[in-house]
């Protein structure tokens, strides 16, 4: 236990050197962005900032050592009414297994909504013919408690991308552990997240037919294919922490959070959010994420959430709300509803 504790260590500071390099210059120069793309409400309302703090099925995006320390099984379905009509559906359940760890998985789907198909012959798209290119994300989670204060988590993540007749198949990783020195409401995360291999398009899209430079009127047009260049993953290392306010209080619970996170896409972020739960039944959150970079998308968020309980097994329903700072586009809204048992 302790030997792969230390690997783990050892491949998050490394993984850390390699990303703590955020910088306009490459503002632009990933590709899946679907993976960066938040899921659930609670995540959300807080602005992302939940590195520290992250528990159950949610955990499996925002840092997968959370989901170390929840017991029996957790299923979640989130859906997202993303800006320019585009939607994101989300699953994700963990299940703990005594004795081996907490096992999980995700689906995440991003519809982009229906594009007017365009030609060089057609540049206008006066056919009406419409496309509707789908990004899709399976991911697969191992999460475990080292000791009663550490726990570490990871996540291999299989995308793919597929635009007509041209597709781009890849895989990420992230690695995560939580802390919890069980000092005044403390608790400490980090997650680097994916990380991976470049992708690249490829398919019959990428066909065109030329003309032989040859003498021969009658030659027949060949048909060529052209290769895509590759692009990188949107891979970050973040660190966040949480204080729980209110530690002592039996009804009552106030959790502030922070993250720290450094891209190797884009200048990096700051992200804040606050928590306040009564009885563990009611929820309220609020939270805001900023960056150096210029024009800036997104801002503040808010939600609620409420929990029924039925014996050991419960429902919960959230909703939050993410600003949305991009002209004609509407903000961020989630619906999540979570089943535990």
């Amino acid at each position: 236990m302790k030997k792969l504790l230390l690997i783990s260590s050892a491949l998050v500071v490394l993984m850390s050197a390699m990303l703590l390099a955020g910088n306009e210059i490459k503002i632009g120069t990933a590709g899946a962005q679907e993976l960066r793309i938040p899921v659930g409400s609670r995540g959300s309302a807080l602005g992302g900032a939940m590195v520290a703090n992250a528990y159950g099925a949610e955990a499996l995006f925002w840092n997968p050592a959370g989901a170390a320390n929840q017991t029996g099984t957790e299923a979640m379905f989130s859906h997202l009414e993303y800006f320019a009509d585009m939607n994101l559906e989300y699953v994700g359940i963990t299940t703990q297994l005594e004795g081996f760890g907490t096992v999980g998985a995700s689906i995440k789907v991003l519809s982009i909504g229906d594009i007017l198909r365009t030609t060089w012959d057609d540049q206008q798209g006066s056919s009406g013919e419409t496309f509707n290119p789908t990004f899709s994300v399976l991911g697969l989670t191992y999460a475990r408690q080292f000791t009663d204060r550490v726990s570490f988590g990871a996540t291999t993540y299989f995308v793919n991308e597929r635009v007509e007749q041209v597709s781009a198949r890849g895989v990420a990783f992230d690695f995560g552990f939580t802390y919890v020195p069980n000092w005044r409401g403390l608790k400490f995360g980090v997650v680097v997240k994916h990380v991976g291999p470049q992708m690249k398009f490829t398919g019959s899209g990428f066909d065109i037919k030329v003309i032989p430079t040859t003498n021969d009127p009658n030659s027949a047009n060949k048909t060529v294919r052209t290769e895509s260049e590759g692009f990188d993953l949107p891979s970050s290392i973040q660190f966040g922490v949480a204080w729980n306010a209110l530690q002592n209080n039996e009804k009552n619970n106030l959790e502030f959070s922070g993250t720290f996170q450094s891209n190797n896409f884009s200048q990096d972020e700051f992200k804040g959010g606050a928590e306040y739960a009564f009885n563990d039944l009611f929820f309220l959150r609020g939270g805001f994420v900023g960056s150096s970079q210029d024009e800036f998308s997104y801002g503040a968020s808010f939600g609620a959430g409420v929990k029924f309980n039925w014996g050991g097994s419960h429902v919960s329903f959230d909703y939050s709300w993410q600003q949305v700072d991009v002209t004609g586009f509407d903000d961020n809204q989630y619906f999540t509803v979570k089943f535990a048992f």
